[in-house]
């Protein structure tokens, strides 16, 4: 049963974090770097964020090991 309180509290934290991080998000770089592939032709855009996803993969990989690892 400690082992779902803990859980609970993770994802409470996580959830706490991420919407954190959406609040500020304007603040942030992601979806404006330099490799974000954006193409505007009359009304038509489109928008292909590259470099964001490649950024967040990166994040998201070291974070992910560094909690596999305990």
């Amino acid at each position: 049963m400690q082992s779902i309180g803990k859980i609970l509290i993770f994802a409470g934290v996580m959830l706490v974090l991420f919407g954190l991080l959406l609040s500020f998000s304007s603040k942030l770089p992601f979806g404006r770097l330099p490799g974000d592939i954006i193409i505007k032709k009359g009304n038509f855009t489109f928008y292909f964020p590259l470099a964001t996803s490649i950024l967040l993969s990166i994040i998201l990989t070291v974070i992910m090991y560094f909690l596999n690892k305990r």
